[in-house]
């Protein structure tokens, strides 16, 4: 769900999805796509997945140095249907735009894709993504909502591979030297211990909050989060904009506020998601709004992280409580033009199966989609912030689901970029969002 971290961050980007809307928005746009009904799809789906054989998986930077551990397991055991990775950029706009470059040339170079949450509806509706069977997919032990982005007018498109949603990490050493005994759930709290751990000899050079808002993916989803924490949302249930509302303008004028008034870094407009990771661990930074991807690293203990030991993560704060955080995450497909589809079937199973998500949980700190992982002993002790991160999924908010997403977002992104950075005032981008968006989301 993120940059969206692949084989999960991402990013993400965020469930319990609300449903209802999630489902509006579509339905504003199935009118656009041909497509036969629910049986016929499920069919259809069953009766291609055919041929057995190497196979390639697609999928963004894997930072981690996990996956291709996992890539040599299954390998091992198929030595006759090996996988072979092929990475994309780290930035998600590069990824989709790759991805899509492949399948309009109906090229079978791409077998399983590994697609950020928000990309399914585009896919599944220009046929891209070859419909899988449900009853030869095991989706009883996912989080519902994660099961929700894999779907596209009631058929099966994409498997959960990680989840993820957005947490609040803050340096508790800090926040306990100033007093502070418990961190932050009101944007007002936090600027408040900011300025208590400013006055401190180790507060000095410190910055306050970072949340991403350079002219990526990332400040679409700081959008979402901070408009849907003041009770708004960037597109109604209805599938039509909602950006003239004092919700809208209340999310919007935090993240140009915050910029603003130097509490975030003067870097920001242009740190993506690795540069805020970076930023955090090097001890420069009292909150930061961010994915599960990053306590592991920053909790290394080979030097790489100078906060190592001495942060915790919350829940997002908001206007007048706890906020909203964005659902993100990755689910795994199979492309249309794809050879040895049986073969990628059983490929996406292996990935996404219990045990494969609870290696990657260990190695990687990515958020997983199977429930149990959440509840399990073992991964709470290790990973202190999985009750965290589930309560966020459980209350989180997605980005407008759209087929035509690549535009929309591209509006977002640049409306909220030149708000940010002072170019237009908050009116005006809300207004200029508003009409561009009312094209992109309509029958």
């Amino acid at each position: 769900m993120r940059r969206i971290p692949p084989i999960g961050a991402l990013r993400t980007p965020g469930p319990l999805i609300a449903g209802t809307a999630v489902c509006a928005v579509l339905a504003l746009s199935l009118s656009a796509c041909g497509g036969d009904d629910g049986g016929s799809k499920d069919a259809a789906g069953a009766a291609s997945l055919t041929g057995r054989g190497p196979i390639t998986f697609v999928t963004g930077k894997d930072r981690s140095g996990y996956l291709q551990k996992q890539i040599d397991g299954w390998n091992t055991d198929h030595p006759k249907e090996k996988a072979r990775v092929i990475e994309l950029p780290d930035e998600p706009n590069d990824q989709r735009q790759q991805m899509i470059q492949n399948a309009t040339t109906k090229s079978d170079a791409y077998t399983v894709l590994n697609l950020d949450v928000v990309w399914t509806a585009e896919f599944a509706a220009n046929r891209w993504l070859t419909p899988l069977p449900k009853d030869r997919v095991d989706l009883s032990k996912m989080l519902p909502a994660t099961v929700t982005t894999g779907q596209y007018r009631g058929n099966l498109y994409a498997v959960p591979s990680t989840s993820d949603a957005g947490m609040l990490y803050y340096r508790k050493d800090l926040l306990d030297k100033a007093g502070i005994s418990a961190p932050p759930k009101t944007y007002a709290e936090m600027w408040s211990d900011c300025d208590k751990v400013k006055k401190l000899p180790e507060g000095k050079g410190v910055d306050c909050y970072f949340t991403e808002v350079n002219k990526t993916e990332s400040i679409t989803i700081s959008a979402v989060e901070a408009i849907g924490g003041a009770g708004g949302s960037i597109v109604g249930p209805d599938g039509k904009p909602t950006l003239n509302t004092p919700q809208a303008k209340q999310g919007l004028e935090f993240l140009v506020d915050a910029k603003k008034d130097g509490r975030m870094p003067k870097e920001a407009v242009t740190l993506d998601t690795e540069g805020g990771r970076r930023y955090f661990q090097s001890g420069r930074l009292l909150f930061q709004r961010q994915w599960p991807y990053q306590y592991a690293l920053a909790n290394a203990g080979d030097g790489s992280s100078k906060v190592a030991g001495k942060f915790a993560v919350a829940q997002l704060p908001g206007p007048n409580g706890p906020g909203v955080a964005n659902l993100g995450g990755h689910n795994l497909a199979i492309s249309s033009f794809a050879k040895n589809k049986a073969t990628a079937l059983d490929f996406v199973r292996y990935l996404t199966g219990e045990q494969s998500q609870r290696a990657n949980l260990l190695a990687t700190s990515q958020a997983p989609t199977v429930a149990s992982l959440y509840d399990d002993p073992e991964m709470a002790k290790k990973f202190p912030y999985l009750p965290v991160l589930k309560q966020a999924i459980a209350g989180a908010t997605p980005r407008p689901v759209a087929i035509k997403y690549g535009d929309v977002t591209a509006a977002i992104q640049g409306q909220v970029y030149d708000a940010v950075t002072g170019r237009k005032p908050v009116d005006q981008a809300l207004a200029d969002l508003q009409a561009a968006l009312g094209p992109l989301t309509a029958q």
